[in-house]
């Protein structure tokens, strides 16, 4: 199944025809044991991605469901949770939490800046805190939150560590068992989707618990959830022939077959394609006169905000790509209208980028601007082409 555009929005990304073959294959009865044997092949290799010593959940829903189970499992009604948030989805956080009457307390800088680790510690050193929850990377801003700043200065305050990676997640590093310069200064959980740098269709929720998020579950008497209560899910991710719920299988299918592609191209591999990338793209924009809203110590591998020179009309250049098969996404709140957004993630390829680099070149020459169009695309093959050399 060939695909007709190239949708380089934030997520869904490309799917490969490997996968949408895996999709489409029969449908097996949801505990026939040749679906088990692919369901425990997509945990063990979730389970390695994160690098979990904990466990795995597979659900049928979106990244939202992911965020929300994560939450309501690890934070009890009247607990604080304290969001660190770079843009629009890290605040997303807010209204799941407040739905289960968690009290919620948030950080949030300039969109496209950091978060200033001395606020996190500030605030977290008033004590009471439960959990923090981090946005890996930001579909808003396109900015990479620092993990290595982060990490540290919560967990040394005993508070569990909640990674949104929904837009980061088979692109960039999310190791549970990496220990950021103590033993116990390790990420508690991460939550993401099947549909970005995974590759896969929209459809799965994905949450990776480590043990200290297992045991905050456990200590809870129970939760206000039926379908998000892990506790009901976990007997059948160990072992995934028992009944609970339908698992949505053609996704398994999906999935594993996703998983297999990351797996066989190598996580550093893949993290260091990403990286090049991201920076790749924005450099070849760049030429165009197109600023992304992040810098670049702190811009994603996995998708960036870009501004519009002055003049450039939203609507229309967005249209026009359409229009020649490359689709991009507008931006959000105060940015609409004034920026897009360019999902560079998944099983995505050089050739489809330059091929983007030209259409964004032609559609701007089309609305009258001028366009170097061969500068653009050597920018980004040579900033692309050196960061898989280093």
């Amino acid at each position: 199944m060939p695909n007709q555009e190239m949708l380089l929005i934030p997520g869904p990304t490309p799917v490969v025809d490997e996968i949408y073959e895996a999709l489409a294959q029969e449908t097996y009865a949801h505990t026939d044991p040749r679906l088990v044997k692919r369901f425990k092949n997509s945990l063990d290799m979730l389970k390695r991605l994160f690098n979990t010593k904990g466990e795995a959940f597979i659900v049928a829903g979106s990244g939202t469901l992911s965020m929300e189970m994560a939450i309501v499992n690890t934070v009890a009604p009247g607990e604080k949770l304290l969001v660190i948030s770079h843009g629009f989805f890290g605040d997303r956080f807010i209204p799941v939490a407040q739905a289960h009457g968690i009290q919620v307390e948030v950080l949030q800088p300039e969109w496209g800046q950091h978060i200033e680790i001395s606020a996190v510690e500030e605030k977290l050193a008033q004590g009471g805190y439960k959990a923090v929850t981090v946005t890996h990377v930001d579909t808003s801003t396109g900015v990479i939150s620092n993990l290595e700043k982060l990490v540290p200065a919560v967990k040394k305050h005993g508070v569990l560590f909640i990674l949104d990676g929904v837009c980061a997640s088979a692109a960039v590093e999310e190791d549970m068992s990496k220990e950021y310069g103590h033993p116990d200064y390790t990420i508690d959980l991460v939550l993401t989707g099947s549909q970005k740098a995974i590759g896969v269709p929209p459809g799965l929720a994905i949450v990776a618990f480590g043990p200290k998020a297992l045991k905050a579950r456990e200590a809870m008497d129970k939760v206000a959830a039926y379908y998000m209560d892990i506790l009901r899910w976990l007997p059948t991710m160990q072992d995934p022939g028992k009944y609970y719920a339908t698992h949505p299988v053609n996704m398994i299918y999906a999935l594993e077959k996703g998983m297999e592609i990351v797996m066989a191209e190598g996580l550093e591999a893949r993290y260091k394609r990403h990286a090049s990338l991201g920076r790749a793209v924005r450099a070849g924009l760049a030429e165009y006169g197109m600023k992304a809203l992040a810098a670049e110590e702190v811009a994603a591998p996995t998708l960036s905000c870009i501004l519009y020179p002055e003049g450039v009309n939203d609507a229309e250049f967005r249209s026009k790509l359409a229009a020649k098969g490359m689709v991009i996404a507008g931006s959000l709140a105060a940015l609409a209208g004034k920026a897009f957004r360019i999902g560079h993630m998944g099983n995505v390829t050089e050739e489809m980028f330059v091929k983007a680099m030209e259409l964004v070149g032609e559609t701007l020459t089309e609305m009258g601007f001028k366009a170097d169009t061969a500068k653009a695309v050597e920018t980004f093959k040579t900033v692309y082409r050196l960061g898989l050399a280093e």
